[in-house]
């Protein structure tokens, strides 16, 4: 993933800078090491052709004594606008609704026009709260 995550592009709305390869593992080993309730890291494939195309992520925790998941998803440039991001992000919320999760959230850039659109069909509204200028989506509660 670090080689495909090696885009500026991707963070033209999270700011920041392509990690290495180093500081990508660290940063995996500090999610799947921190304070949720647990952190799936899911790789998006292209049926077809089996190529990687992004990934979708859910950090797992409660939220009002419901089981919650904060969502999060990357497509490699070269494969935007492909629908890939919804379809990922809708399986995986669709699994997670299996395993009893009720609340899902997602933080987008209220400029991120292709996120936004994720986080309508996932069925999540935008809310008046911020977090480094990303407006919090949330669905269920």
């Amino acid at each position: 993933m670090a080689e495909l995550l090696d885009d500026v592009r991707l963070h033209e709305f999270t700011g920041g800078a392509p990690e290495t390869l180093d500081e990508l593992r660290a940063r995996y080993e500090r999610q799947v090491a921190g304070e949720s309730r647990g952190w799936l890291n899911w790789i998006a494939r292209e049926r077809e052709t089996d190529a990687t195309v992004g990934t979708v992520q859910a950090t797992l925790f409660e939220e009002r004594g419901l089981a919650a998941a904060e969502l999060a998803w990357i497509v490699v440039s070269r494969y935007q606008g492909r629908g890939y991001a919804r379809e990922a992000a809708a399986g995986m919320v669709a699994w997670l609704r299996g395993q009893g999760v009720e609340v899902f959230v997602a933080h987008v850039h209220p400029a991120h026009a292709a996120s936004i659109a994720v986080a309508r069909r996932l069925g999540l509204a935008p809310g008046a709260s911020r977090d480094d200028g990303e407006v919090r989506w949330a669905v269920g509660g």
